[in-house]
């Protein structure tokens, strides 16, 4: 009997080509970031403040607006008083991240995706603490190091509750979707490999008992 041809293995993609997806959303949140905080600079006369004392400019009705506000902290503030550690756990963040998502299977879709879009949330906020403060002068002169705030500009308001949802960026809403996507889908991809692997297993078995009978038989 002829040997069936062995089919050859698409080439798997490169890890780097993650890496530019990163990058690209990245450069998106620090676009979105520099050009939204330029048009409010433009447009002061549109700026309104509500009875929360937020100065913004409303573009679906009250619920949905952009304004500048400057974040020392994480989400509600949190650590704004001691950024050295928030900023120390986004580098650990960034460098476990990275590892990840170089390691982790093409299969994984779910988790690659995700991983994706934490590293670029993670990193275009490390950019403001890194660049917006006085790192480059502090590194030459002996002066305390100030670490500069996360720009912030999606501002959603639910006036049902007269509730502000704390105001946001493009870096926040990728760590959200990443860690969501984590929580739902990692490992489940693993598990489907494994079960497609064990079924073309089982068919190439009963393809060489098959084999093995018909090789009796003649």
């Amino acid at each position: 009997m002829m040997e069936p041809a062995e089919t050859e293995l698409p080439p798997r993609s490169l890890p780097w080509v993650r890496f530019v997806l990163v990058a690209l959303f990245v450069a998106l949140d620090l676009w979105s970031k520099a050009g939204v905080f330029a048009w409010l600079d433009t447009r002061p006369d549109s700026l309104a403040v509500d009875a929360h004392g937020h100065a913004r400019v409303a573009l679906l009705g009250e619920w949905f607006a952009f304004m500048k506000s400057w974040n020392p902290g994480m989400a509600f503030g949190l650590f704004g008083e001691h950024q050295e550690i928030l900023v120390i756990g986004r580098l650990i963040a960034v460098t476990v991240l990275a590892v990840l998502l170089w390691r982790v299977p093409k299969k994984s879709f779910f988790a690659c995706t995700a991983l994706v879009l934490g590293l670029a949330g993670a990193l275009g906020n490390l950019y403001d603490n890194l660049f917006l403060g006085n790192l480059k002068q502090w590194t030459g002169e002996n002066i305390k190091l100030e670490l500069g705030e996360v720009r912030d500009f999606i501002d959603v308001y639910f006036g049902i509750w007269d509730y502000h949802f704390p105001t946001f960026n493009v870096a926040d809403s990728c760590i959200c979707v990443g860690a969501v996507l984590l929580f739902l889908f990692w490992g489940k991809d693993e598990a489907k490999a494994e079960q497609l692997a064990e079924s073309m297993e089982a068919l190439e078995q009963s393809e060489e008992s098959l084999e093995n009978a018909e090789t009796k038989v003649y």
